[in-house]
């Protein structure tokens, strides 16, 4: 999974929109903290979306067999017993 902490910062360009921008100064807003956040969380989010999609196949394999033949190690598990 990506890791955006402590990442070093680089200076960009972006244009917003000016009236949502001015608002967010009256609102004493950090943009660029505010902005870095949201796109990480996208990133995150668009990067666990193409996982999925690229390892939907696997995923699907794997819980077919777990479904025919059950845990590897089930019969070591103790905090399941006596239901």
């Amino acid at each position: 999974m990506p890791r955006f902490d402590n990442g070093p910062k680089r200076p960009t360009n972006l244009s917003l929109n000016a009236k949502v921008l001015d608002m967010a100064r009256e609102l004493g807003m950090n943009v660029s903290q505010t902005v870095d956040a949201l796109l990480a969380e996208e990133v995150r989010r668009r990067y666990w979306e193409k996982w999925n999609d690229e390892n939907k196949e696997a995923v699907t394999a794997y819980n077919e067999r777990i479904e025919r033949e059950g845990l590897p190690l089930a019969k070591y598990r103790t905090f399941l017993k006596g239901r």
